[in-house]
């Protein structure tokens, strides 16, 4: 007597069908998860676990598992796989504790020349003397190991970021003076249509780069020609012609440029900038310059 089919009841609803289509069609999912949702798909057109089985080409009992994990957990959990328990971590936790604090530190403190860690060092170091420390577990330990436990606790001692270090005492007065200076000009901004008339005010935001190197080119530069080259072509030689100094500010309400280039930097040449500055704007605007990360107002004469 040929016993009954069995029939493995599915609860889902119409997202849950759409989740398990697009991940049967889908190229990025694990292949296990891809071929459970064609499982579960198949067998919710045609409740038979022989035929879900011929048709994906695996066996019965393969989908009748799957199935019944289904029933129990629900159609998108049954996907996973179980977890597993695994063997016993090889290297304890007192030794992945020992081999992160030895990467917080500098390789000089180890009697390494190098400035910073690299992972085949740290684990060539930790093979030979973690027996020593008392770990005897990072006796083999490998490179690719050093890096799961540095990765596990987001710590990357071959990388540099750098940072700023808060030196001047002065420093949050000045920053408090500068913002107040930018806030100053975004109200301005705002009232611009108001600003008509007499007593205006220009505010400069003053910066200056000496030790720029001037060269010269010793030939004319060559145009592209098709077929030939097709980029403009420089001639790696050049003629030096010492350094110059560049003194430049922006007038942060109109977004004007003035700049000046000379040969020295010193207070004369500064002053020859500040005349410009005068000479650029109406003897009614008073001019306020933010420079070495501090403002000041510019005293100017009355123009005749």
């Amino acid at each position: 007597m040929v016993a009954a089919r069995r029939v493995i009841t599915l609860w889902i609803d119409s997202d849950q069908r759409r989740a398990l289509v697009d991940i049967s069609r889908s190229r990025s999912e694990a292949t296990g998860r891809v071929e459970r949702a064609r499982m579960i798909i198949a067998y919710l057109d045609t409740p038979s676990a022989y035929v879900v089985a011929r048709q994906i080409g695996v066996s019965q009992q393969t989908v009748t598992r799957c199935l019944e994990r289904a029933a129990e957990l629900g159609v998108l959990a049954a996907l996973d796989d179980r977890p597993r328990a695994g063997r016993d971590a090889v290297i304890t936790r007192e030794a992945r504790t020992w081999l992160v604090s030895l990467a917080c530190a500098k390789p000089i403190a180890s009697g390494y020349p190098h400035e910073l860690w690299t992972t085949r060092l740290l684990a060539a170091h930790a093979r030979n003397h973690g027996p020593q420390a008392g770990h005897p577990s990072l006796a083999k330990l490998a490179q690719g190991t050093v890096c799961k436990i540095l990765a596990a606790q987001e710590i990357k001692p071959h990388k540099i970021r750098y940072y700023v270090e808060q030196r001047d005492p002065d420093f949050e007065p000045k920053m408090a003076e500068v913002l107040c200076v930018y806030r100053e000009v975004e109200m301005r901004r705002a009232a611009a249509a108001d600003r008509d008339g007499g007593g205006q005010i220009a505010i400069l935001s003053y910066d200056e780069k000496p030790g720029i190197q001037a060269i010269g080119n010793t030939t004319p530069d060559l145009p592209p020609v098709p077929g030939t080259h097709p980029t403009t072509q420089r001639d790696h030689e050049y003629k030096r012609h010492g350094t110059v100094t560049l003194m430049a500010g922006i007038d942060l309400l109109t977004g004007t440029v003035h700049a000046l280039v000379k040969d020295r930097h010193r207070s004369r040449e500064f002053i020859e900038f500040l005349k410009i500055l005068d000479t650029a704007y109406p003897a009614a605007t008073a001019i306020k310059v933010i420079l070495d990360n501090h403002s000041a107002h510019i005293s100017r004469e009355t123009k005749t």
